[in-house]
């Protein structure tokens, strides 16, 4: 059976169980109607993923993996912070007119910063030193940059990814890890569509890096469950899991900015039936 499937229900449970509760105290995000969205929350629960055993993806519910990857290539390839040039329609309530949220996500990936070996942006920095200095312990990104969140229509979410390079015994490859920071989370509107998004970048970049993908450590500080959630949550843990199914990559592909959806491959993804219309608090 699918052990996303097995960290998911745990989480829920301890969220559920051990969690507290916001009720009555001053919050921010609201319901369509106008009332306040409380939470259930837990601070610090860390997931452990691996991909050299599997892919990480719910069987509970369907997870939209080809819309993760084009999401996902929104912010790290395009580097764009135009909802225009992503096609699903997710970041919709945030952007403005013209289709921008601001300096959010994708354009400070883009933002390059100097070093000696000369002008990079954060993806092609973390792309330089995986292949140039590959056991570095300064890989990352960050899209949380104080000085700019007065002009991101929303603050990130996942905000942070550190590269993390080993190399297991008997094995010629090195082995590509990452840890994804991510201060908030809506636990059934995005957890597994975080956790498949990432694994995608981190197969991804091991693939043009000549390394395979190992391990996703998932941070989060403050991962929670909305009032409205709750009943949703306790139908959604209570059902049957599968087996995970089989992802990979087109191997042809050697250069990051050369990915595309269609190099995503799925294969035996059974499924429990989607969940349609989950409200959503902004």
């Amino acid at each position: 059976m699918s052990y996303a499937d097995q960290i998911f229900k745990e989480m829920c449970r301890d969220i559920i169980e051990n969690g507290t509760s916001t009720e009555g105290e001053k919050v921010r995000p609201k319901w369509e109607d106008g009332t306040f969205a409380y939470t259930i929350k837990r601070f610090g629960v860390v997931n452990r993923y691996d991909l050299s055993k599997e892919f990480p993806a719910l069987t509970l519910r369907r997870t939209g993996l080809k819309s993760c990857m084009d999401e996902i290539l929104w912010i790290y390839q395009k580097k764009s912070n135009n909802i225009h040039d992503l096609n699903s329609h997710i970041w919709d309530e945030w952007a403005d007119e013209a289709g921008s949220i601001g300096k959010a996500y994708g354009y400070q990936i883009g933002v390059k910063s100097h070093y000696k070996e000369g002008d990079m942006d954060q993806m092609d920095r973390v792309l330089f030193d995986l292949k140039q200095n590959p056991y570095s312990r300064r890989i990352m990104t960050n899209t949380y940059v104080f000085s700019d969140l007065s002009e991101m229509h929303l603050y990130p979410c996942a905000y942070g990814a550190t590269y993390n390079v080993t190399k297991k015994p008997g094995q010629e490859k090195l082995v590509l890890n990452m840890v994804l920071n991510q201060r908030s989370q809506d636990v059934l509107a995005a957890n597994n569509w975080n956790v498949c998004q990432y694994a995608i970048l981190l197969m991804m970049v091991a693939q043009v890096c000549d390394m395979v993908p190992g391990e996703l450590l998932h941070v989060i500080a403050d991962a929670h469950i909305y009032d409205r959630h709750v009943d949703i949550i306790k139908e959604l843990i209570a059902r049957p899991e599968h087996p995970a199914p089989k992802v990979w990559l087109n191997p042809e592909v050697k250069d990051f900015y050369a990915f595309t959806t269609d190099d995503l491959h799925v294969e035996d993804y059974e499924t429990e039936p989607q969940i349609r219309d989950i409200p959503i608090a902004v």
